[in-house]
Parts: structure tokens; C-alpha cells; sequence
């Protein structure tokens, strides 16, 4: 049996094989490699964006801070709002080491639902709020408790230095500091200001690490037009007279007649905007523009000026008021009492109903329309509070029959208590209606942006705004505003007493609106004043309970900004000086730090201090009123006396005081050493 030798392998055939599998293996090695270098690419540089904000969010937690927002001051730069730092509480659940017992210790001190709060800690790892701005008492009494993973963070907290002063203009913020009322919610965007935020950082086992802060751009103040004695006066008076006639409610309006500046706002029923969930939602509403109600015969001031101005009717013309009685399409309207034939003036003064539809249906529809626009009514007024009502006036294309005639005094026709008082500061003013407004300023640091003038427009000639001034003031003289007569000023107004519409949409018979719409001096007017009563018992007419609180207002108002007398009496009428504050009231005030609650009430209950508007002081025309006949007297030199002294001083000679100002005597008229018929009138500015 032979046997056969194996062949041998082809040495070259096995090289190739080698360098083919080392070959193949080098391919896939790089192809390996440079897919691993283009997915780290992506990765660092396309993806790296991506990828790193999802590391952020979890391993960081990002809580917004609200910012400082700005201070709301009044004219004279009194605090109304203001924004300070306290305390609100958060936890790490993470690194509680016993969640429930904390949240118990922690529910007991905060006043807190303790298994509320246990619950958020099983929610939360990194990060939850425990209570949000709490007092100094709390803030200390947690601190003791010293527990692990509860921490402190300073936030910004409102604070209402006056409680319920100006509530409703100045409106309340929400926990997270956003405006929810009044000028807070309207002005929003430009006191709130660019938030701050608070960065935790957490790592693996969600163990708090680091945390950082960036502050935000505090917000702009406000400057208001309100001063803060004039509207303590106004929310005084109207709370007495609300309560003196169980009223549902009411409201005092404060107008400067030659600018337009509202200088007070006040509604009722009140309520503190430092606790402002504790009051009813009807307690925040702003009556001033907020509240559309008939104006009754307060509304015959425009149906008297549109006549006049056109030419239909003059303050002396007789017009026959048929004994109180006139018929409309058939529907029968009576005066309140049977009058014959009335002069312009004495349709006015004696408020007939009858004389002002006989002279509105003068006009005709479509004329009387367009003044009742051009005196601003049916459309808002600009006015820079949120929330402000529009009224309701219908056009002619949808008038009834008597439209004409129930419009003509007062009825069919809803008005805002700002929209009125408007129209009466347009003819206190000489014709010229200017649009309410109550921001003054804008500022942020040393930037100040002042609202420009406003621009007023013409609304009847200057003839007709004097002639409606005249017979105004004749009602208050001999009319339904007899008590609206000032001491020591002159005076003019209109009464109305308007039916209120009950559920049915009938006019009620039990519930009116008594309201009195003025101002004074008549020649030169300072102030413009209005006082609607909402639903008084035991009295309905605005000569009763409306006129009286006018009367109020406008005496301690036009002594405050010492207007001088234009119909003084014997006697010296001084303003009333102000309540002393305590010096840590007085640092308080100019530091912005919160008072006590019993400080805050004294603040709140005290004006400031006896600063005038300087648009409202005026020399008179004419220092001096002579009296014909008697002997000459030689008038004093008041230079640096005292008010009192100078009282004192013009009994003795026989001479009559007008006093602008306080302190110390600076300016007089007539000079000292002028011979001046005795019982003269002598004009002192006294200053500081």
C-alpha cells in the first residue's frame, strides 16, 4: 500500500488571506472610529445645547422671584403704596430627615394644614414653597425650630401704609405680586417691573448643593393727583353721611375744575387692600367710575347750557311750567309742586321739572344729543383707572317719544359720578371741558416722565358758562341748595333726586340716589365737588342728605389749600391744623419702613401735614372791598406776625381778615400804612 504525501499550502495564497482579514478589520475599525468621532461631535458641539439644558432642568430648579415693585405716592409725595422685603419660608424635602414630624412643627407655628404640607414634600424633592411672605413673629419662631432642609428667601410684599385710604383707587396685588385692582392692575405693566429668579442646584441624590439669585429690575413709581388730606376729608364725610342715612353706599368726588387733577376719590363701603380677601368682592368696586346711576336734576345743567349756548333760551326768558303738569305721548309728567310761569333761572333754582322738558324739547333731538356727547356722557372719559363704565345714552334713532323729555331732567340717561362732576368743572371753568386724570408722574430713579398738560376743548362759550355759573349759584343761595351754603365762600350746585330702577325695570319707590353736584368759589373756582348717596333711609332728596356733606368737604377743602374768602364773614375761619406725628412716624414715613397696625391707624386718620395747591391760591382782583362812607382806617404791617396776632389785630382797628396760607405774615393788600375805609377787607399771605 503506498502511501501519498500531503501537498503543501501555497505560501502566497495564505498572505493574501492575511492581509485581506487585516485589511477588512482596519475598514471596520475605522469606520467604527470615525462614526464614534461624528456621534461625539454631534453630541459636544451639534446637540450640546440640547442636551444641556435637559441636564439643567435636572439638575437645577428655577423659582421667579417677583421684583421691587415701584411706590404709589400722592401729590405731595405721601406713601400710599409701597414695597418692602420680608421673609417667605421654602423647603428641600430631600434633605428632611423626618417630612412628617416637620410639617407638623412647621403647620403649628405658619397656622398650615399639616397634611397638606406633607403632601407637597412627597411631591417636591428639590424645591417647595412652605409660606410665602410671612410676618417677622413667624419668621422668628421658625428660625428657633431650626429644622433641617427649611430655608429663608427674601421677597418683595406690598404694603398699604394708609389701610383703607384710597382702596379702591389704589386697587391690591395678588401673592405673586401682580396687580388685580384699581391703579395697581391698570398701571401694571409699568410699576411691576422685570422679575428676579432663584437657581437651586441639585445633584444625583437630589442633595441641594449650590444655589444662586439674580435681582430684577425694580418698577416705576407713581405720583398721584390725590392729595391725602382732601381725601381723608372726602372718605370722613362720606362714611358719616353713609351711616347717618343706613345708605347702601355712595361716593365723593374731588376735582381741580382748571385741570382736570382728581384731588380726592372716595367710595363706600371701604375695604384694606393689606388684606384685601378678607372684604367682598362689592367692597372693592370704585363707585367713582365703576357706578352708572340716572342723575336726576343735576343732569337740568346740561339741558339749561345747551339752550343757552344755542341761543333758545335766556336766564330771564319766562317759561310756563302749566301748574306742574305736562303731557308727552300720552304719558303724563308732574312736578314735584305746581308752578306757573318760571324764569330760566327760577326753572333752575326751583328745579322744575316741567320748565326743563319744555325747554330740552327746544332743542330737538339731534342737537341735544350732540351736546349731551360733547359734555363727554356715553363714552369714557380716559380717566387712567380700569374698570371705568362707558354710562348709557342711547342715540335718537332710539329714543321713545319722551326720551326727549326724561332726558331733560335727568332720567333715561346713565352717568358715572366722574363723567358728571366733569361736566360742572367744564362750566366752573369758563367752557372748557378737560379729561379727568389722576396719575401726576412716572419715574423710575432719576428718570420722570410728567403726563403733559391736558388739552381741553371748548364746550360752550364763556357767556353761557358764566350766565349757568350765576344761576347756579342762585340755587345755592335761594334754591334746593340752601344747605350748600359755605361760610366765608360763595358757592354754586345742583341738587337731584333720582328714582333707581328695581328688579322688575320699573322705578322704584323706596330706593333713590340723593346726590349734589357744586363748586366755589363761583367767580374763580378751586374745587369742583361731587356727593352721590346710594338708597338713603328716613330722607330721598339730595338738598337733605347730599348738600350738607358737600358743604363739608368744600369748607375743610378750600381752608386746607387756603383759598381766600370772597364772602367772608365777620369771623375768622382758619383751617384746622393737623395732628402732630410721632417721630418714628415721621422717620418711618421718609424711610418707607411699615408702621404698627395702631401706628398705621393714627397715620391713616391724620393728615400729613398743610401744604396748598398752588394752581389754587390766587390774589384777589381787588385786596380791598370798600365800603362807602365812615371813617378811614390805617391798615397794619402783618410782615412777620402771626395769624392770631394779626386777627386780633384787625378787630381792634376794625378791619376784615382774608387769609391765604400759614406761619408768619409775608404779603398784604393794601400796603401797610394805606387809608382804608373802616370794615374793609385786608388780604394776608402768611408762609413758613
Amino acid at each position: 500500500m503506498s502511501s501519498r504525501k500531503p501537498r503543501p499550502r501555497s505560501v502566497k495564497g495564505a498572505g493574501l488571506g492575511g492581509v485581506n482579514r487585516a485589511l477588512t478589520l482596519g475598514v471596520i475599525m475605522a469606520v467604527w472610529m470615525l462614526g464614534l468621532i461624528g456621534r461625539l461631535y454631534y453630541l459636544d458641539v451639534i446637540d450640546y445645547v440640547q442636551l444641556l439644558g435637559q441636564a439643567e432642568r435636572q439638575q437645577q430648579r428655577v423659582v421667579e422671584v417677583a421684583p421691587q415693585r415701584g411706590a404709589i405716592y400722592d401729590r405731595q409725595m405721601h406713601a400710599l403704596a409701597m414695597t418692602l422685603p420680608v421673609d417667605s419660608v421654602f423647603a428641600v424635602p430631600a434633605e428632611i430627615a423626618d417630612p412628617p414630624d416637620t410639617a407638623r412643627r412647621l403647620a403649628s407655628v405658619l397656622r398650615l394644614d399639616a397634611k397638606e404640607l406633607f403632601g407637597r414634600f412627597e411631591a417636591f424633592r428639590s424645591f417647595c414653597w412652605v409660606k410665602r411672605k410671612v410676618t417677622a413673629d413667624e419668621a422668628a419662631e421658625v428660625k428657633n425650630l431650626d429644622l433641617k432642609g427649611i430655608y429663608f428667601q427674601k421677597e418683595m410684599k406690598r404694603f398699604y401704609p394708609k389701610g383703607e385710604l384710597a382702596a379702591q383707587v389704589l386697587g391690591y396685588v395678588g401673592m405673586d405680586d401682580q396687580g388685580l385692582a384699581g391703579l395697581e392692575y391698570g398701571m401694571n405693566s409699568e410699576v411691576q417691573g422685570a422679575p428676579g429668579h432663584i437657581v437651586l442646584s441639585t445633584d444625583a441624590h437630589r442633595q441641594s448643593y449650590a444655589s444662586s439669585e439674580s435681582v430684577g429690575l425694580p418698577g416705576k413709581s407713581l405720583v398721584l393727583t390725590l392729595d391725602e388730606n382732601i381725601q381723608y376729608t372726602a372718605e370722613t364725610i362720606l362714611d358719616e353721611t353713609v351711616r347717618k342715612w343706613r345708605a347702601a353706599g355712595g361716593t365723593i368726588v374731588v376735582q381741580n375744575p382748571n385741570t382736570g387733577e382728581i384731588l380726592a376719590l372716595a367710595s363706600f363701603p371701604k375695604f384694606d387692600p393689606n388684606v384685601y380677601s378678607k372684604f367682598r368682592p362689592r367692597e372693592w368696586k370704585n363707585r367713582g367710575v365703576a357706578w352708572v346711576y340716572e342723575p336726576g336734576s343735576t343732569f337740568k345743567l346740561v339741558t339749561l347750557a345747551a339752550a343757552l349756548e344755542a341761543g333758545l333760551a335766556t336766564p330771564q326768558e319766562s317759561v310756563d311750567c302749566q301748574q306742574g303738569r305736562i303731557v308727552l305721548a300720552g304719558h303724563t309728567i308732574h312736578d314735584h309742586k305746581p308752578f306757573g310761569a318760571l324764569t330760566v333761572e327760577q326753572v333752575l333754582v326751583n328745579s322744575s321739572d316741567v320748565g326743563a322738558i319744555k325747554i330740552g324739547l327746544r332743542l330737538g333731538q339731534e342737537r341735544f344729543y350732540r351736546t349731551i356727547r360733547d359734555f363727554g356722557f356715553g363714552q369714557p372719559t380716559g380717566i387712567e383707572l380700569p374698570g371705568e363704565e362707558h354710562g348709557l345714552l342711547k342715540p335718537p334713532s332710539r329714543w321713545s317719544g319722551i326720551s326727549i323729555g326724561e332726558i331733560s331732567m335727568g332720567q333715561e340717561i346713565g352717568v358715572t359720578a366722574v363723567q358728571l362732576l366733569t361736566a360742572y368743572s367744564a362750566v366752573a371753568n369758563g367752557g372748557i371741558l378737560y379729561p379727568p386724570r389722576i396719575v401726576h408722574e412716572v419715574f423710575r430713579g432719576e428718570t420722570h416722565e410728567t403726563a403733559p398738560p391736558i388739552q381741553g376743548r371748548r364746550v360752550v362759550s364763556v357767556r353761557t358758562a358764566e350766565e349757568m355759573k350765576g344761576m347756579l349759584r342762585q340755587v345755592v343761595e335761594q334754591g334746593t341748595g340752601k344747605h350748600a351754603r359755605l361760610d366765608g365762600y360763595t358757592a354754586g350746585g345742583k341738587t337731584g333726586t333720582a328714582q333707581k330702577i328695581d328688579p322688575g325695570g320699573h322705578y322704584s319707590h323706596f330706593h333713590y340716589v340723593a346726590s349734589f353736584v357744586g363748586f366755589a368759589p363761583v367767580r374763580r373756582p378751586a374745587i369742583a365737588i361731587l356727593v352721590a348717596i346710594d338708597s338713603p333711609v328716613g330722607a330721598i332728596y339730595g338738598q337733605e342728605v347730599a348738600a350738607p356733606a358737600f358743604r363739608s368737604v368744600a369748607e375743610q377743602t378750600l381752608n386746607y389749600l387756603s383759598v381766600p374768602q370772597d364772602n367772608p364773614t365777620r369771623w375768622l375761619q382758619l383751617a384746622a391744623q393737623p395732628p402732630v406725628r410721632s417721630p418714628r412716624q415721621i422717620r418711618a414715613g421718609r424711610a418707607g419702613i411699615p408702621l404698627s397696625v395702631s401706628e398705621r391707624t393714627v397715620a391713616a386718620a391724620s393728615p400729613v401735614q398743610n401744604v396748598a395747591l398752588r394752581s389754587a391760591v390766587r390774589e384777589p382782583d381787588r385786596a380791598t372791598e370798600l365800603v362807602s362812607g365812615g371813617p378811614l382806617v390805617a391798615v397794619p404791617d402783618f410782615s412777620g406776625q402771626a395769624v392770631r396776632w394779626a386777627a386780633e389785630k384787625c378787630e381792634t382797628v376794625g378791619l376784615e381778615l382774608v387769609v391765604a396760607g400759614s406761619g408768619l405774615g409775608h404779603k398784604q393788600k393794601p400796603a401797610a400804612g394805606a387809608l382804608v375805609p373802616a370794615h374793609s377787607s385786608v388780604w394776608v399771605e402768611f408762609a413758613r
